[in-house]
């Protein structure tokens, strides 16, 4: 049965271990918790036989039962005790590491399998279903499954007994907890149905926040509100069907077990009235009923949450799932040459983005991807740092296969400077750290300097140490780019990637750039996506891309003698930077 439950809720050795300790220790509560039961009966069992005419006095002194009551009571708290603090503290050591195991599992997952997430549902996962584990070990299954096992303890004595009186007293568990079974795939479908609109809830407010400056500017705020309150009430509608069932039924079952008292006495008054058993056993019986059904009720209330847990834990195992990206922690090559061999892939098997493409990338020279959007030039630079794995073919650097080799690993030897760049709710000192988190201050400032960031670090009130909000919200998108380039100058990887980093700036702030990104390429396996043409006419490679397949290779000089599809996108640019807006006749109203 451990085993089992070990592998259904994916626990730790420690985990596992703290289960067990819980689960026994609620074992001998319950069962401690039936001693009165048994000192009570033989106080009523002496004071009957009195009243009878069978005994001149009480055989056993008031003293002796009183001693007897404080031993039980010491009892049953230590056994209560040691199942509350066994239980607690090993669910929250096992919640902290649950956290870090599911964080430390997605970290090393592709990049396709958050394209397929949301933020909002990642989130609720690590932070909301852990917590419902949370209560789960630490209220529900340990002591689901110590009643079960106490209560068959006490069921097999009472068997022993008595085998009469023992139907009379649990006739009604197996059909109490069968109301609760029975019902299990209805309550699964109003849960599932409950955590998807709750899900649903969750990321329309996060999109809501996220998105508030499109929705002000262009007066959305009112249908964006509506849309919160509808799917507020959906959320608390199939919560409420779903809670109401189970109440329900949970209601329903927890009546009927009563029924096993009324049962107790009947039968009992029938075999004492025909002398089949003595009023010792019916009073046993009877206390027998009144102390039993109290732990199974709960476990019942028990047995309900634990089908509704089967939902969080099929999400978590879903995660668990997703293959991550394995390989060798070492790679030992002569040089960091990237080689793109007949390579093919896809986000979607039924539309490859990419398709036989070849062409590498060599040490110390630049190469640009250059195309129409769509062209499969961002999935190349995704698929060359094995944020992805690739479907057919291989790329290699130095010679390498780095579908062999550990994708946190590869990591090391690039510097990926993006268009998006993402900042910490952090220092400038801190996130420019992020480049090599051993770095010195005096490194850090000299990475900086060099990324062109001191002229705008320097009016900043805290200078390095000033917070710049969520995503660097104080900071203009120029300047969020110069802090990439000088983490991957801080980093100074041998293999560098730059995807569009000057795609959306003025043109200040794209020489300042441009002046960076020189001083972090210098012998550097360099590979650049650029939309702005003119910013890679320099780099020793260009290779033009069209419908995920390579068109064209060369230097600027040699394509545009080609008059190919770089030379018509190239004359293309340069037509629309000289146009001018020209006010044509106004229109009076």
């Amino acid at each position: 049965m451990f085993n089992g439950l070990k592998n259904k809720y994916d626990l730790s050795d420690d985990g596992y271990k703290s289960l067990k300790k819980g689960i026994m220790f609620s074992v001998f509560t319950n069962l401690s918790m039936m001693l009165p039961v048994g000192i009570g009966t033989l106080v009523l069992g002496n004071m009957l036989e009195v009243i009878f005419g069978k005994k001149n006095g009480i055989a056993i002194s008031p003293l002796y039962y009183t001693i007897i009551g404080v031993i039980i009571l010491v009892i049953m708290f230590v056994f209560s005790y040691y199942q509350y603090t066994i239980t607690y503290i090993g669910t929250y050591e096992e919640s902290s590491k649950r956290r870090i195991d599911i964080s430390e599992h997605m970290r090393k997952l592709p990049l396709s399998f958050f394209g397929k997430r949301d933020l909002s549902d990642l989130t609720n996962t690590i932070m909301g279903d852990c917590a419902s584990f949370e209560h789960a070990f630490s209220h529900t299954i340990p002591q689901f499954y110590g009643a079960i096992l106490s209560t068959a303890i006490i069921m097999a004595v009472m068997f022993i007994k008595n085998w009469k009186m023992a139907i009379a007293l649990f006739w009604v568990t197996p059909c109490a907890f069968l109301i609760i079974w029975l019902s299990r795939k209805i309550q699964k479908k109003l849960g599932t149905q409950y955590v998807n609109k709750r899900l649903l809830l969750s990321d329309t407010i996060q999109e809501s926040l996220e998105l508030m400056q499109e929705i002000k500017a262009y007066n959305q705020q009112t249908s964006y509100g509506k849309l919160i309150d509808t799917r507020l009430d959906e959320s608390e509608k199939y919560q409420k069907k779903s809670e109401l069932l189970s109440a329900s039924l949970l209601t329903t079952a927890q009546m009927f077990l009563r029924l096993g008292f009324a049962s107790v006495i009947v039968v009992g008054n029938s075999m004492v009235f025909n002398s089949e058993i003595d009023l010792f056993t019916y009073i046993l019986y009877l206390l027998a009923a009144s102390m039993i059904y109290d732990p199974l009720s709960i476990a019942m209330g028990n047995l309900s949450e634990l089908l509704s847990m089967d939902i969080l834990i099929d999400r978590l195992k879903k995660i668990y799932k997703v293959p991550i990206l394995n390989g060798s922690k070492e790679l030992k090559v002569d040089n960091f040459d990237i080689k793109f061999e007949q390579l093919t892939f896809s986000y979607d098997k039924e539309k490859p983005v990419v398709k036989n493409l070849s062409f590498t990338a060599k040490q110390g020279q630049k190469t640009a991807l250059v195309g129409a959007s769509g062209s499969g030039k961002s999935t190349v630079l995704k698929l060359a740092a094995r944020f992805y794995d690739m479907e057919k073919g291989r790329i290699l650097v130095g010679g390498k296969d780095i579908s062999t080799i550990d994708a946190q690993h590869l990591l090391k030897y690039y510097s990926v400077v993006f268009q998006d760049v993402m900042l910490f709710d952090n220092t400038i000192m801190e996130n420019i750290r992020i480049g090599r988190k051993d770095a010195s201050d005096q490194e850090v400032i000299k990475a900086a300097k060099l990324a062109n960031c001191q002229s705008f670090i320097d009016r900043l009130p805290e200078g390095y140490n000033t917070k710049i909000g969520e995503n660097g919200g104080l900071l203009s998108g120029g300047e969020k780019q110069r802090l990439s380039i000088a983490r991957a100058i801080l980093k100074d990887a041998p293999i560098i990637l730059l995807d569009e980093v000057t795609a959306s700036l003025d043109v200040e702030n794209e020489t300042l750039i441009q002046e960076a990104i020189s001083r972090v390429v210098k012998n550097k396996t360099v590979l650049i996506i650029a939309h702005r043409l003119r910013t890679i006419e320099s780099c020793d490679k260009i290779v033009v891309m069209d419908k995920g397949k390579v068109v064209e290779e060369g230097d600027h000089e040699q394509l545009m003698d080609n008059k190919g599809i770089y030379y018509k996108l190239s004359t293309l640019q340069n037509q629309s930077e000289s146009w001018n807006i020209k006010q044509e006749n106004s229109i009076s109203y």
